[in-house]
Formats: structure tokens, C-alpha cells, sequence
């Protein structure tokens, strides 16, 4: 019955209390899974929540859902590291970057002033290039991109060719800006974690690819920042779907992979 589905799995976790009841947010994360390997991506993501700097969480919520969407291939972005000595010089690089996407100087300087307010948001917020305005609607909660994953395999073979760790951080990252960076609205993504001892951000784009920088923010800081730039939106839902509901692989390589199994 279930053998050729695919699934949509989702953790989220918080401490003191749900989310909707103010929790504060620890950990969140997603998998694409067949339906026997359902078992693993459960562990994965609760070992991922329960094992966070940012504390333990005493909410969590696993769920997943099955997909009968087509599923999207798509290529990795581009990688490249901008090694910086400080947070004052890797956020100059960051602008500087965004700038160079497309986004305008007057744009970046309104929304970094922002920054502060969406600190604690659990999802990102969209930011219009025109207006300068936020246009998601969507409070604390902000959109969270979801349906995505890239195969382990296919991953790690990724990674040794770029001579990179093939750590679950930088692939839930990258495949993150991938999905993010396909959708033609996107001019490109500003983000730095929430988690106090990561402190590497990234500026990503279709053109740009994805730009890692070293130091975004200081150790201990909890605050993290995923703004999304966009451009000529005309239906913020259908965006907003794209990003929530439609299903992607990432994949290195030539051949077509979408299938789990």
C-alpha cells in the first residue's frame, strides 16, 4: 500500500510550552522518507531536538504526511566561503552581497534595522525589494520551507568533491537556499542561525550561489535572522505555497534520482 509513497516528515521543538503558547523554539527539521524508512527519519529528527545548544526542549511535535505531488529535482548551488575576522567585517560582506543580487542599499539598510523584531521568528520573513516592506503576514510564526531533502548518499558524494564536511547542518542549509533560490521570485536569502555556537551565515541567490560566511554574529548570540528578498510577486499565497507544499530533491549529478529507495 505504502511501498512507492513518500512522506513529508517534520519535528519541531520548543521549551516551556508549545509554540503557540510562547515556548521558545529549539530545533526544527524535515526529511523526505519512504514509508519503511519512516523509523529512521523519526530518530534522526528526535536526536536533533534532543541534542541542541539551545537547551532541552520539553515540547515536541513529529509528524508526516504523505506526498502525491510530483517531486522536483534540482541542482545544488554554487558554494563558496568568504572567510571573515569579525561580525562587523562578515555582515559588510553580507550586504555587500545582497547588493550585488539585486537587492537595493536603501532595501538592506530597512530591513537589517528590522532584524532585531524577527529574531525570534520561527520561520523567515519576505521581504518585497520595491517597497521595502514586509509582505508575509505571518507574525512570530513566519514561513517555514518544508518538503525538501537530498539524498545521504548523493550528499556525501557532494561534499568530498567540494572537499567539504558532510555534516546535516550544511545539507539542511543548502538544500534550504536551493529550494528557496529556484523560485523565480527570489532575489536572495540573508540568514544566520539561531543556534548560540554556530556562527557561519550565508547569503544565497541563483546567480550568486550559495555564500557562505564565516562569522555573522558572535558565539552565544541566540538570535538568528532568514529573510527572503523577493521581486515581483503578484500572489504572495502562491509563493508561499511553492515554499511550504512544493516537494524537491536536491541532487549532484547527471542522472535522474528522485526516488528514496
Amino acid at each position: 500500500m505504502h511501498e512507492d509513497k513518500v512522506f513529508s516528515v517534520r519535528m519541531r521543538a520548543a521549551k516551556n510550552g508549545a509554540h503557540e503558547q510562547g515556548g521558545k523554539h529549539i530545533s526544527g527539521g524535515e526529511m523526505l522518507s519512504t514509508y519503511q524508512d519512516m523509523k529512521h527519519a523519526v530518530h534522526t529528527l528526535l536526536e536533533k531536538a534532543l541534542n541542541h545548544s539551545k537547551g532541552n526542549p520539553d515540547f515536541m511535535q513529529i509528524q508526516f504526511e504523505a506526498i502525491d505531488e510530483p517531486i522536483e529535482q534540482i541542482e545544488p548551488l554554487l558554494v563558496q566561503t568568504n572567510e571573515v575576522g569579525s561580525v562587523e567585517r562578515g555582515q559588510i560582506v553580507a550586504k555587500g552581497l545582497l547588493e550585488q543580487a539585486g537587492v537595493p542599499s536603501s532595501v538592506i539598510e530597512k530591513a537589517y534595522a528590522q532584524i532585531p523584531e524577527y529574531s525570534g521568528n520561527r520561520g523567515a520573513v519576505l521581504f518585497d525589494i520595491c517597497t521595502g516592506e514586509r509582505i508575509d503576514n505571518r507574525g512570530a510564526k513566519g514561513v517555514r520551507v518544508s518538503r525538501m531533502d537530498w539524498k545521504q548518499a548523493n550528499f556525501e558524494a557532494w561534499a568530498k568533491s567540494q572537499q567539504m564536511n558532510a555534516n546535516l547542518r550544511v545539507k539542511e542549509a543548502l538544500v534550504l537556499a536551493t529550494k528557496v533560490s529556484q523560485h523565480p521570485a527570489t532575489v536572495a536569502e540573508l540568514c544566520w542561525s539561531d543556534d548560540p555556537d554556530y556562527i557561519t551565515g550565508y547569503v544565497a541567490s541563483k546567480e550568486l550561489g550559495y555564500q557562505r560566511i564565516t562569522k555573522l554574529k558572535e558565539y552565544g548570540d541566540e538570535n538568528g535572522c532568514r529573510i527572503f528578498f523577493v521581486d515581483g510577486l503578484t500572489d504572495v499565497s502562491t509563493y508561499i505555497h511553492y515554499l511550504e507544499k512544493q516537494p524537491i530533491f536536491v541532487h549532484w549529478g547527471e542522472t535522474d534520482d528522485t526516488r528514496i529507495n
